[in-house]
């Protein structure tokens, strides 16, 4: 699947260099030799410059961001390939929401279902929809990535222009006070013109961006200094996330309940930074305390373990390594952890009962937990409220069917949608009730879990408030 291959790139960057390199003299060059470079270089500046996000660069800033890479532009590759694989940009994507949803197709239409309170749909109304509606005032506008908050929108184009719609707030609670205005459709961000951005991140209290060159900026939630820098929670200009990463490309932010981390892309490896509020331990430094500046997570260098994609729930994150090891950290309600207990990890630990499956990708949400193997295979646990972890027990004949998971189970009901999944999302939220969405190879959708604002996209009848079981949602993203 697409983001296996990815994977498998980053892997094995000196074999496709070295494919490269024969591809690269079979044709003319699309840039002026650099006769200092060796051939391996050469061919590694060549498949650079046929991603997406380096193809606008001018001289300048390409040769800045091989600097911060570490010099070299197989290291540039590496950090290029490394932002693709875990983010599927560009790629078709699903975002479940707190109580609306978003979906991307491969070409970068959007479109947008369920709760509409706040215009977070981005059709210029506050009218609820179950049925997926393409947002049409995006037209001609690709967009790569979105996001999606309580009662707002965030997404992100080609050109690395961010748009939003919904609350007019980067920084207010799911129910605070802040927000008083409300956008019904998309609207850009001029703070962010100067920034070429690939990335958004909504968190509670606050926003994060990710640009192109691997600097993290955030909005509000400065007070006090808890993002390390001192801005009032209305600011609306980007603040950038210093200290520790200052000089550190990054290629993946996540933001949970009032924390950040940030997956980098170093010439030594790839590592995790946390930053905010360190409740449950879910900074992973081995304590409950705050950081106001970003901190290097030490526990994955005692664990020889390469991270590669970054998750933060609303009280928990997880990794997934290299290797295919799956660890996780934070507070442990519900068993959202999947260490067969309800206790907190204030260190990032190895889900021990995944040790033989090879995963590839993580998502997390409220006390839940999704991973995703190498073939395609769906595991998760943690709180079984809405039937968000597609476990249906009770038509098994085994029980609840909201029962909670302390351990990784198989999601047997994906099974019979007899498609490689590659992508899942679910709800991270602490107000709102769960959702998730099962994206497959061929860009078909499935959701399931609840479907009380029409969040799921399908048509709940008869007073029904959620499906238990994955349910085809009538869109074709590819």
């Amino acid at each position: 699947m697409p983001q296996q291959a990815e994977l498998r790139l980053y892997n094995t960057i000196t074999y496709l260099i070295n494919r490269a390199t024969c591809s690269f003299f079979r044709r003319p060059a699309n840039f002026t030799p650099d006769y200092e470079l060796s051939i391996s270089e050469l061919a590694a500046l060549d498949i650079c410059q046929k991603r997406a996000i380096f193809k606008p660069m001018t001289d300048e800033e390409c040769q800045n961001l091989k600097r911060k890479c570490g010099g070299s532009w197989k290291l540039a590759l590496r950090f290029l390939l490394a932002g693709e694989a875990c983010c599927r940009r560009e790629k078709s994507q699903a975002i479940a929401g707190p109580a609306h949803s978003i979906a991307v197709t491969s070409t970068g239409v959007v479109y947008s279902f369920g709760s509409n309170t706040s215009g977070q749909l981005g059709h210029g109304t506050m009218e609820e929809e179950w049925r997926p509606q393409q947002i049409r005032s995006l037209q001609g506008i690709r967009i790569i990535q979105a996001a999606a908050g309580a009662g707002r929108t965030m997404l992100v184009s080609d050109a690395g222009r961010v748009y939003a719609f919904g609350k007019d707030s980067f920084g207010e609670a799911e129910f605070g006070v802040q927000g008083t205005k409300l956008v019904a459709t998309p609207q850009l961000i001029e703070s962010l013109r100067d920034i070429f951005v690939v990335q958004t991140a909504i968190g509670n209290f606050f926003t994060a961006v990710l640009s192109r060159e691997g600097r993290v900026y955030t909005f509000s939630w400065g007070k006090d200094r808890k993002l390390g820098h001192q801005t009032e929670p209305n600011d609306v200009e980007p603040q950038p996330l210093l200290g520790a990463l200052e000089d550190v490309p990054i290629v993946q932010i996540a933001a949970g309940y009032c924390y950040l981390l940030c997956l980098a892309c170093q010439p030594s490896g790839m590592s995790v930074y946390s930053v905010g509020c360190g409740l449950g331990g879910k900074l992973g430094h081995g304590s409950r305390m705050d950081e106001k500046h970003p901190r290097l997570i030490e526990k994955f260098r005692l664990l020889n373990l390469q991270p590669m994609v970054v998750a933060t729930g609303a009280w928990h994150a997880a990794v997934v390594a290299r290797d295919g090891r799956v660890c996780t950290w934070g507070w442990g309600r519900y068993g959202c952890l999947g260490h067969g207990n309800e206790e907190c990890e204030s260190v990032p630990k190895v889900v021990e009962a995944l040790i033989k499956v090879k995963a590839v990708h993580v998502a997390t949400g409220d006390y839940t937990t999704f991973v995703l193997s190498e073939d395609g295979d769906v595991y998760s646990f943690g709180c079984g409220e809405s039937a968000s972890l597609g476990h249906n027990t009770a038509a098994e004949g085994q029980g609840n069917r909201h029962a909670n998971v302390l351990s990784p189970e198989l999601v047997k009901s994906l099974k019979q949608v007899k498609e490689k999944v590659v992508q899942v999302s679910l709800t991270n939220s602490i107000h709102w009730n769960a959702h998730t969405f099962a994206l497959t190879e061929s860009g078909k959708l499935y959701a399931f879990g609840a479907g009380d604002k029409g969040q799921l996209g399908v048509e709940l009848m008869n007073n029904q408030t959620e499906r238990v079981n994955p349910e085809r949602v009538d869109i074709d993203l590819e």
